[in-house]
């Protein structure tokens, strides 16, 4: 027998597992359902949650005195298990009745009603009345920013969100604090999200099992516009919202409904649907050209140049920088987010067009980003007090309103977006997954330099799952070294060797916060840890990218338009004022 197995038998049969395995990973090989609520294992990566709190999966081990937590148990050879007897069933009764005993009773109106695991165990174990009075002690109000809310009465310690923001993200905002029935899960001093150095990634509304954290709900402030004769409201739909939306209607996960999102949201009551794909191609002119800009003065020898230059797209990732690399603010691409670009163009060019005044267009975002409603309330994407985008809502909040509104999604027609801000290039929507960004950048920057067509555009170096990717691409006589990570905790990593010096100097750098970038965003529909999900969402977008008849971002005739017309050329006078932003030092390492 080797070393590195373990044979094991629960509930009468037979399995063997890796030697370090836990009784839960035991059970699951055989298919018997232990139910869990603190334990998380993100597949994929080695980020485990082993609080084993809860206490929910207990079961009963042969030989020993005590019920053991099979999340955090160790698979012995020659053990023997059982899952289901009354002791078990009773013990999680009991433990599942003193979690609800001082747990708000406010199902009806709570954010994750219909998706919280501990409603789910309260069905399951036919809960329905509770012998333990835990007085519902509130001791914390709400904390609400921009794009989270924290409601910790609902939290039960699982600390799911604790390992995911500090061992995943390497952000460090929460942990435990206090005792008793004071304890609970929070931000250093206990000081509000807004003030932290929380990201608004989202990742730990992921993960939370109750409603002690959820995103901030913009869905019902979208219906109060939409109602308003006065307003003309236009949205703009993110590309990895297309490849998730169709999940809450019962469609397999990577199902494209690009068509029929549209349809829907036209008929919701939308003045315009546009597609974010289009500020997409236009963050591509930008930022593209001014990598070679970058890259052209340091061949010639310009010190003043700094290398490698940074993706910018993703908000989270730059408050995580503003807050950790002070010292490298000069570094990022200073273009906007398509998400900013889209309302800063929304907002001139094509309100001039349909002769509307600003301040009656409303921009609504659908975003895979829970940052995204973070991002349009900073300062600095707002003119004369009117901000570019009003409001972002997730692709779960877009789903309700579908749902609320008694759209039959699945039976919809396709429908096309509207123009001149709905055309876009195969290189905007692979701008949803990590590593899409920087090959979208590939396809016109590389064009550029040569002056030749590419024969392929497919850059399939540039693509994959690894939290951190190194890839090197000829460029006539230059080998153009380019870094990939997604997941903050693997930009970390990969910024850290950056700045000590410890790999070979990058050109470019594309970083995404969320674990394969926005299609596994925090406000996409819940996937549970499962990345087979988000990698199926993923390969959606490359299919949607291999069948658009134009693929790179510079061929977009409506962007072609766009800078005839208005802008003039890239890193021009107008688009540098629209279209770039600049970073803040902030409080934090």
């Amino acid at each position: 027998m080797p070393e590195s197995i373990v044979h094991l038998k629960i509930d009468g049969k037979n399995v063997e597992v890796p030697k370090g395995s836990t009784i839960l990973d035991a059970a699951r090989k055989l298919d018997i359902d232990v139910p869990t609520l603190c334990h998380l294992n993100l597949e994929g990566t080695p980020m485990v949650n082993k609080s084993a709190s809860c206490r929910i999966c207990v079961v009963e081990v042969k030989g020993r005195r005590n019920l053991a937590p099979a999340c955090a148990t160790p698979a012995d050879e020659g053990m023997e298990v059982r899952t289901n007897t009354i002791r078990v069933l009773n013990a999680r009764k009991t433990v599942l009745e003193l979690l609800l005993s001082d747990h708000p009773k406010d199902c009806l109106i709570c954010a994750k009603s219909g998706n919280c695991e501990l409603q789910e165990l309260a069905e399951r174990f036919c809960l329905r009345e509770n012998r333990f009075d835990g007085g519902e002690q509130s001791h914390y109000a709400r904390d609400i920013s921009p794009a989270l809310i924290r409601d910790m009465d609902k939290c039960v310690l699982c600390r799911r969100c604790e390992t995911m923001c500090n061992d995943v993200q390497t952000v460090g905002v929460l942990s435990g604090v206090n005792r008793g029935f004071k304890a609970v899960v929070a931000p250093a001093f206990e000081m509000p999200l807004e003030e932290s150095v929380c990201t608004f990634c989202g990742q730990c509304t992921a993960v939370c099992p109750t409603g002690a954290l959820v995103e901030r709900d913009y869905s019902w402030k979208v219906i109060e516009a939409l109602a308003d004769p006065d307003k003309v409201v236009v949205v703009q739909t993110a590309p990895a919202v297309r490849a998730a939306l169709g999940e809450p209607f019962g469609m397999p996960p990577g199902t494209l409904v690009t068509g029929k999102m549209v349809a829907a949201l036209r008929a919701m009551g939308f003045d315009y649907v546009f597609d974010t794909d289009f500020a997409a191609d236009l963050t591509i002119m930008e930022e593209a050209s001014e990598f070679l800009d970058r890259l052209t003065r340091h061949l010639q020898g310009d010190t003043s140049v700094r290398l490698p230059i940074l993706t910018s797209c993703c908000p989270a990732w730059v408050k995580f920088f503003e807050h950790r690399y002070p010292d490298l603010l000069d570094v990022p691409s200073t273009a906007k987010s398509p998400q900013q670009m889209f309302g800063a163009i929304a907002k001139t060019y094509f309100a001039e067009k349909i002769g509307v005044p600003k301040e009656k267009l409303v921009v609504v975002s659908v975003m895979p980003c829970l940052a995204k409603k973070y991002e349009c309330s900073r300062e600095e994407f707002s003119s004369g007090g009117i901000a570019d985008v009003d409001m972002s809502i997730s692709t779960r909040e877009l789903a309700h309103l579908i749902q609320r509104a008694n759209i039959d999604f699945q039976g919809l027609p396709d429908e096309d977006f509207d123009k001149p801000l709905g055309e876009s290039t195969g290189a905007a929507v692979i701008f949803g997954t990590t590593g899409g960004v920087i090959e979208a950048a590939v396809r016109s920057a590389v064009e550029w330099a040569t002056g030749k067509a590419l024969a392929n555009v497919d850059f399939a170096q540039l693509r994959g799952f690894d939290g951190c990717r190194e890839a090197t691409l000829q460029v006539g006589d230059l080998a153009l070294h380019i870094g990939i990570a997604h997941g903050l905790g693997n930009a970390r990593k990969l910024l850290d060797a950056v700045r000590s010096g410890s790999v070979a100097p990058f050109h470019a750098i594309e970083i995404m916060a969320c674990p394969g970038g926005c299609v596994g965003g925090g406000g996409q529909p819940y996937h549970h840890g499962h990345m087979e999900i988000v990698r199926k969402r993923a390969e959606a977008l490359y299919r949607e990218d291999l069948g658009k008849p134009r693929r790179k971002s510079h061929e977009n005739p409506d962007i072609i338009r766009l800078y005839e017309e208005f802008l003039g050329k890239p890193l021009g006078e107008k688009s540098h004022h629209l279209l770039h932003t600049h970073y803040f030092k902030r409080h934090g390492i």
